[in-house]
């Protein structure tokens, strides 16, 4: 089966290379085999990569120094390269390596290459699923592949040719061919953007924003991996109408990267805030939010409303519960009065007289504390048990902390995240120049993450 009708151009590649690190190491060696309805044609090129040869890599691949010494550039091949993958589908065992190579590569020598990439791991998984492993020597194995120079770049490439040769023993060619489609799926790039831009985003933790006409920010997210997770978002089989109406606008992507996790979490939280992109909902300002904190007043516990303006906010330990609006805090505060049994009177929720029965009292929904039938301290006993699954943490530190994560310190105080910076001298810096105001969404990410981070905080 040398073609299939969908995909009749094909280009199995294998390259040999210095190291692992596509960004550091250089091609030593590159093997291609081309094949379409003229036939099957192979090609390989040692190549200089102008940098020692490692002696593990040597010995792995019996490629030396000396070997690559006289062999010619990747410049001087990169053209001959090009032309035999172009409009061609990219097959290769493991093929973000050997794609991602060839893309640096190409890089630096000025040459597009945008080719739909195939991997033939992903595709003998996809085919044979019950199968635990799938590396190139359990191909050979299990498919009895004829090896004629292992690591070596052609010889290597010529196994992956006889496996692809070896599918149509046990699948058909509109099986295969489905299950090409589905490998080779790839996101179509909104018409507005310019592919370039998202060939140049890294596969790292960070923040990306989308921008659409007169840079207007459509929507901040961050990820693990943000190359895929941009590309996720393009991917027509999983878009939402809000997602697709939100591509056809996007005509600038900008990316941020962060150390970790914990990085792209401060960050996108913070942009968010900063920059109100049209399309984010979740991270909400904070302009109106607010908690009931629990103050004594004249025998009873009063649960009285405060907002993130105020300078205690955060560090006060009577402080219950995280609302958007006085209505949304009002209407909670109602729902856990009527659960209890609390006198909507004593809680400020309803104008009464004293010592009269309220409404609720009168239908058997109040246990009586507004008319004398049970005490202020056992009504206020019973306030604080139904608050307490609200109370906030108060800010567990005497100041601001920094908190180490890679080589960056990110700066928190009384959850309000600060930014970023590389030294305790930064971090002075910037304490001078900050007013820490209580974040919502800051204090829900460190609640999950400050009991794993005791070792990287530092209190300044």
């Amino acid at each position: 089966m040398p073609v299939t009708p969908r995909y009749p151009r094909l280009a199995f590649v294998d390259l040999e290379t210095t190291g692992g690190a596509a960004a550091d190491d250089r091609i030593t060696e590159v093997g291609i085999i081309e094949v379409d309805a003229d036939g099957v044609r192979e090609w390989s090129t040692l190549v200089n990569p102008g940098m020692p040869i490692p002696p593990f890599i040597q010995s792995l691949t019996g490629i030396t120094n000396a070997m690559v010494a006289d062999a010619p550039s990747f410049a001087a091949v990169a053209d001959d390269i090009a032309a035999r993958l172009a409009d061609r589908v990219f097959i290769a065992h493991n093929a973000r390596f050997d794609y991602g190579f060839l893309k640096n590569e190409f890089r630096r020598t000025g040459h597009e290459f945008h080719p739909p990439v195939l991997c033939t791991v992903r595709l003998s998984r996809k085919l044979f699923p019950g199968l635990a492993r799938h590396n190139l020597d359990s191909l050979v194995e299990r498919h009895r592949l004829n090896v004629t120079e292992r690591h070596r770049a052609l010889g290597d490439a010529q196994l992956i040719w006889q496996f692809w040769q070896k599918l149509r023993d046990e699948h058909t060619v509109d099986a295969i061919e489905e299950a090409m489609a589905k490998l080779l799926n790839r996101p179509t790039v909104p018409s507005k953007l310019d592919p370039s831009q998202i060939e140049s985003i890294p596969s790292s933790h960070g923040v990306y924003l989308f921008y659409g006409e007169n840079d207007l920010p459509l929507y901040i997210g961050k990820s693990n991996d943000l190359r895929r997770r941009v590309l996720a978002h393009f991917s027509g089989d999983h878009m939402s109408a809000r997602e697709q109406q939100m591509s056809q606008q996007i005509e600038r992507v900008e990316w941020r990267e962060t150390p970790g996790e914990l990085g792209a979490l401060l960050l996108e939280a913070k942009l968010v805030k900063e920059l109100k992109p049209a399309y984010n909902r979740q991270l909400r300002q904070n302009d109106e939010v607010c908690s009931w904190r629990l103050l004594p007043n004249k025998g009873r516990l009063l649960p009285v409303l405060t907002t993130t303006e105020d300078l205690f906010f955060g560090y006060d330990p009577n402080l219950f519960g995280l609302f958007v609006s006085p209505r949304k805090a009002g209407d909670a505060l109602r729902a856990i009065a009527d659960a209890h049994m609390l006198c909507h009177v004593l809680l400020g929720l309803e104008k009464g007289k004293a010592g009269k029965p309220c409404f609720a009292s009168q239908v058997g929904k109040c246990s009586g504390a507004c008319a004398g039938r049970e005490s202020l301290a056992s009504h206020n006993e019973r306030v604080a048990a139904a608050l307490e699954g609200w109370r906030l943490q108060p800010w567990p530190f005497r100041g601001a902390i920094a908190i180490r994560e890679g080589d960056a310190l990110h700066i928190v105080d009384c959850w309000a995240y600060l930014g970023t910076v590389n030294t305790l001298t930064d971090a002075t810096a910037l304490l001078r120049q900050s007013q820490p105001r209580f974040d919502r969404d800051v204090y829900q990410i460190l609640q999950r993450w400050l009991p794993q981070l005791d070792w990287r905080i530092i209190v300044l």
